[in-house]
């Protein structure tokens, strides 16, 4: 396949070297169109030496094939990663000042953008307002990740991890199988609270940055999905919701999110439970704020209830053929402990797939990688995933497909 990779003036440029390093190791014809900004974050030599191809900035090179109109003629694909605020803006506009606005204005193939930008830029009205216009001519929108940024932020903003733009951009010309064409999906997503009083509620770190991962990666194979969505981190969802194969819902309480997975698994082919549910909830909440003045002594005794296993009901009446996968997120960081967790939980709940994943301070939740092994029903392991949390997602459907052919 014959792509054309945009490289804009953004730091997170050096993330697109990977980029082009991965489309070129799948076998595709790469052409990277650096603007000249771009080029003070990585040089030309670079992109020539990733890509195997000649690369320029200028409209004014190789006129007699008329390059400016040429790789936008020919391409298969069009990825710009990183695209700017500036970038977006002159998409929106139809401005072609240089060989990648021409490019852009040329092609009739899908185009795939990666926004990176600060956070407030991301959130200005005209940003918003250049997206909407981008994805209802049928743009691509890839991210951005909540994370990280230049100067010391954090916050909407950070480009995508190259693995996921690039599953997500081959998605999108159908390089990628649609394997799951026919099946309906459910996939849960995100934290649960469970409420303490009006005002305070017991929670958990995850981000639902991985459910989301799930329920994309399953619609981009062409299956029906519909996400239920706990709490999960600001613009998280957005993706999800604009996907035309993904259906949102939204639960807040492990009760509310097992009533809503119930009802939606009778009429499901995969159920993934990915959403990280509170095991115990408090017995009697409040219906006014606990107060300080109000405590009898100098602190505050909270009477816990355990919560119903909801994956453990899933695999009960479950109906036949119907898949569930469950996930088991674990503390060791010992490996041998890790999966010996993981195999007595996997006896514990009977699901078809149990996706164990090491969690801690700072790996697992709130994170765009995920490290994950997965065990199939008897304990053994299918396969183990160490990368981005969309691969660890296509990872999880590849099994999924595999349980699928076996038991046809």
């Amino acid at each position: 396949m014959f792509v054309v990779v945009g490289v804009t003036g953004g730091i997170a440029a050096y993330k697109s070297v990977h980029l082009v390093r991965l489309l070129v190791k799948e076998g595709h014809e790469v052409h990277v169109v650096p603007t000249a900004d771009a080029l003070r974050f990585v040089g030309l030599p670079t992109w020539e030496a990733i890509s195997r191809n000649p690369v320029t900035t200028s409209v004014h090179e190789d006129v007699a094939r008329v390059r400016h109109v040429a790789l936008g003629q020919s391409a298969d694909l069009v990825i710009v990663a990183p695209a700017t605020a500036n970038t977006l803006a002159k998409m929106a506009a139809g401005l072609a000042d240089d060989l990648l606005g021409t490019t852009l204005l040329a092609t009739m193939a899908p185009v795939v953008v990666a926004p990176a930008m600060h956070t407030e830029m991301w959130r200005h009205p005209a940003t918003v307002h250049n997206i909407a216009t981008l994805r209802e001519r049928g743009v691509i929108t890839v991210g951005p990740d909540d994370g990280a940024l230049t100067g010391g932020d954090s916050g909407p903003g950070r480009m995508s991890e190259p693995e996921q733009i690039v599953a997500e951009a081959l998605a999108a010309t159908g390089a990628r199988s649609a394997d799951l064409t026919g099946v309906r999906a459910v996939v849960s997503a995100g934290g649960t609270r469970e409420p303490i009083d009006p005002v305070r509620f017991i929670g958990n770190r995850s981000s639902g940055k991985q459910g989301i991962a799930v329920a994309l990666a399953a619609a981009d194979r062409d299956a029906d999905v519909l996400l239920i969505a706990a709490h999960v981190d600001e613009g998280v969802l957005s993706e999800a919701s604009a996907h035309p194969r993904v259906e949102v819902v939204r639960a807040g309480t492990a009760a509310e999110l097992a009533a809503a997975v119930g009802d939606a698994a009778a009429g499901a082919d995969v159920v993934v439970m990915a959403a990280a549910v509170a095991d115990y909830r408090v017995a009697e909440v409040s219906d006014a704020k606990l107060s300080k003045d109000a405590a009898a002594g100098p602190g505050i005794t909270l009477h816990l209830v355990e919560n119903d296993d909801i994956l453990a009901g899933l695999v009960q009446s479950r109906r036949d053929g119907q898949i569930v996968v469950g996930f088991a997120a674990e503390t060791p960081q010992d490996g041998e402990t890790l999966l010996d967790r993981g195999r007595r939980k996997a006896a514990r709940k009977g699901a078809d797939l149990l996706a164990v994943n090491q969690v801690g301070w700072a790996q697992g939740f709130e994170a765009d990688r995920n490290e994950v092994t997965l065990l199939d029903a008897s304990g053994e392991v299918v396969a183990t995933v160490d990368g981005t949390k969309r691969a660890v997602a296509d990872a999880i459907w590849d099994a999924v497909r595999g349980i699928r052919s076996r038991n046809k």
